[in-house]
């Protein structure tokens, strides 16, 4: 006996289901969005419910025929064989939908079918009523363009239950959905997969399922099953076929990472109810530590869309940091499941390909970026044709990386840098002996395709990068940039491991001094025969400006016998030269705790660690409005920030808007004669000299920016004496 049958599918995963049938024998055809139909008899019921993984359910249909009104649809559902389908005491639950059809009302149509069935069952099995205590035979009533189908649902409970997954955890997939997935890419058996944000592990699972091909309904009940018109034997001949066909364990087995123990905890139990727990492994990592040394492999997942309120800006730094992370296998592609609109945006390039699919209700993208070829495949991929005719897998991958690799310019820049650094660290190499200067730049941007700024520290490097516009993507820029430190750390002769890197964009509010690392690459330099603390990992500057070494030297020569004041003290620098320099009293003035224990270490670093060195925590306005705060000093250093919008303050600090209220301020705490100075990094700063009647006032940035920095605006300097 053959029958018309129904797979539904979501939509956007009905070429899958086709391919799905044709691997099992069958001619499906899309006849609209998420249905495909087939001609099938009991056996094809039986072996498409058991092996169908990404469709929803399979349906018997029994009729479609116009129904412009309620009388039509009664009279033919009335006429239709029910009795051979339903027994006396079935329960009969009765679907609907309706579309751009006269009868609109969804249940009226249920109410019209379920009288319609009712009546002819009574009839034909000559009862006065139904039950309906049995097992169910549930029915659906689809109108489209007021032509109705009328069907039987053979499944039941829809085909994502496998019956694996006893236990629920928020965002999960749909098990039709994560072999969906696992089948849109180029992942094979024989690959490597890694799913970086496993969850629950649905994708994995599904994945092996699939490597294995183990039925995904082999372990559950469908309805039919239980139908008395049904041979039991059909049944019986397909779950047989599914034992047989079943292939041996993994040699290469998917893996499942995510940072959520209990989540991984769920992951290893449902793979254990699928019979798939030796196929897979799964550990607790987080995605930035994601790595491999399989080669052409596939990554698969669905990473946080950051939906809910508070999740948006943690999630959009996730998505950032993806190419970083992928571009280090070079030979993988990766599939992306996600509804960030924004993501393609916030990774930095474009998808080869995107596939709009839904995740319950929520519209998403299957983001899918290629990796190169195995050298082994001969055989090309499959390409699509008509997305509803086959699986949509083309353009087949480029020979390149999904994320990285290097542009044909990089190797000419390489050269360039390397014999730039060469030649500058010749003209620099007497420096530690014969001036006693261990800390000084060796190159600043002297290319402009290579704006870097390079630092020695002793035996280190410490490397800038600066914004510049270019046309790479950010993968490609992450290797590029990996490419110029490696080119950096031979040219110099440093380890790799003692070369730090820094991305220095336009400072805005206290960007410079945010923490970015936590590696603490503590050490201790000595600068003209002082030490001080640079920390080369952890925050956007070092600790030590070097920039600032011949007005630290001018502050150490000046002040002898000197009461002298630090404001913005930082690290303390300007204070541990005023104290070598043989200042009676020091006051240092900052508002980060951090940076006032930091300078605390500086100074008892270099044996100065009585009262006379004091240390406030404090802003430095607060601190000069104070009324408690009547000392006078005769020295001063004054480096504000650019900018400042500390959460710590009551207002924005501009050094444009604010240097004159502040440097009057400072002014009334100077004695008679004493002298400032003050400096600021703002290329665009002007000082008015008529904000402060009564001081003299002359710019000395010419002769305190160090030869070592060609960049002659790094800093601007003003010495400032007050009457």
């Amino acid at each position: 006996m053959s029958f018309q049958l129904i797979a539904t599918a979501a939509f956007g995963l009905e070429a899958i289901v086709v391919r799905e049938l044709e691997q099992l024998g069958y001619s499906p055809k899309i006849t609209r969005p998420g249905r495909i139909e087939f001609t099938g008899d009991f056996a094809a019921i039986c072996r498409a419910n058991l092996w169908l993984r990404s469709a929803d359910r399979l349906l018997v249909q029994l009729a479609k025929f116009p129904a412009p009104d309620f009388d039509a649809l009664f009279d033919t559902a009335g006429s239709l064989p029910w009795e051979e389908w339903i027994a006396p005491d079935a329960a009969i639950p009765v679907r609907g939908r309706s579309h751009k059809s006269q009868l609109t009302s969804v249940p009226a149509c249920q109410r019209t079918v379920k009288k319609a069935i009712v009546d002819r069952l009574l009839k034909h099995h000559s009862v006065s009523e139904l039950p309906e205590t049995g097992p169910p035979v549930s029915v659906e009533v689809a109108l489209l363009d007021n032509e109705a189908t009328l069907s039987i649902d053979t499944s039941g409970a829809g085909l994502h239950k496998r019956g694996y997954r006893t236990l629920a955890a928020k965002a999960q997939l749909r098990e039709t959905l994560a072999a969906a997935l696992v089948q849109l890419s180029f992942w094979k058996p024989e690959r490597a997969l890694v799913d970086p944000f496993c969850g629950t592990g649905t994708i994995v699972i599904e994945a092996a399922l699939i490597g294995r091909r183990i039925a995904p309904g082999r372990n559950r009940e469908f309805a039919s099953e239980h139908w008395p018109m049904f041979p039991a034997k059909d049944w019986t001949t397909a779950r047989s076929e599914a034992d047989d066909l079943k292939l041996p364990p993994l040699d290469e087995r998917p893996i499942g990472t995510d940072i959520d123990p209990e989540a991984l905890s769920l992951a290893r139990y449902h793979a254990e109810r699928a019979g798939v727990a030796d196929d897979l492994h799964f550990q607790q990592r987080a995605f930035a530590d994601l790595r491999s040394k399989r080669q052409y492999g596939c990554t698969i997942t669905n990473p946080p869309y950051g939906i809910r309120m508070g999740e948006s800006r943690e999630v959009e730094e996730l998505y950032r940091q993806m190419p970083e992370v992928l571009r280090r296998l070079k030979t993988w592609s990766h599939y992306i499941f996600s509804a960030r609109g924004d993501m393609e945006q916030l990774v930095g390039q474009k998808a080869d390909r995107r596939r709009k699919l839904y995740n319950a209700q929520i519209e998403c993208t299957y983001f899918q970026f290629y990796g190169p070829r195995p050298p082994h495949a001969s055989k090309p991929e499959p390409k699509e044709t008509s997305p509803e005719s086959t699986l949509a897998v083309s353009p087949p991958p480029p020979q390149t990386s999904a994320f990285g690799g290097l542009r044909p310019e990089a190797a000419r820049q390489v050269e360039e840098f390397t014999n730039r650094l060469r030649k500058l660290t010749r003209h620099l190499r007497r420096w530690p002996t014969k001036r006693g200067i261990t800390c000084y730049r060796i190159y600043d941007r002297d290319i402009p395709e290579v704006p870097l700024a390079v630092d020695r520290y002793e035996d280190a490097l410490h490397i800038a990068e600066y914004e510049r516009p270019h046309e790479r993507t950010a993968a490609e820029h992450a290797d590029w940039l990996d490419l110029m430190v490696r080119t950096a750390s031979a040219a110099l002769d440093v380890p790799r491991n003692l070369v730090f890197v820094k991305h220095r964009s336009r400072q805005r509010g206290d960007s410079q001094y945010e923490r970015v690392d936590d590696r603490q690459a503590l050490r201790v330099v000595q600068e003209a025969g002082l030490k001080f603390q640079v920390n080369l990992s952890d925050y956007l500057d070092t600790g030590l400006f070097l920039d600032h070494r011949i007005t630290r030297s001018r502050v150490r020569e000046a002040a002898g016998g000197k009461n002298f004041l630090n404001l913005f003290a930082y690290t303390g620098a300007f204070s541990v030269y005023a104290a070598a320099g043989g200042a009676a009293k020091t006051t240092s003035v900052d508002l980060s705790q951090t940076y006032v224990q930091w300078a605390e270490d500086n100074l008892r670093l270099n044996g100065f660690t009585g009262p006379e060195h004091r240390l406030v925590c404090r802003d430095v306005q607060e601190f000069l409005d104070s009324p408690h705060e009547s000392e006078k000093y005769d020295l001063a250093i004054v480096d504000p920030p650019t900018f400042s919008n500390s959460k710590r303050l009551d207002h924005d600090w501009d050094v444009q808007n604010d240097f004159a209220p502040l440097l009057r301020k400072v002014i009334t705490k100077m004695t008679p004669g004493g002298v400032i100075y003050f400096s600021t990094n703002s290329r665009r700063f002007k000082l008015d000299e008529k904000t402060l009647d009564g001081t003299a006032i002359r710019e000395i940035s010419k002769q305190t920016v160090p030869e070592d920095f060609r960049n002659k605006r790094i800093h601007r300097c003003w010495r400032m004496v007050v009457a």
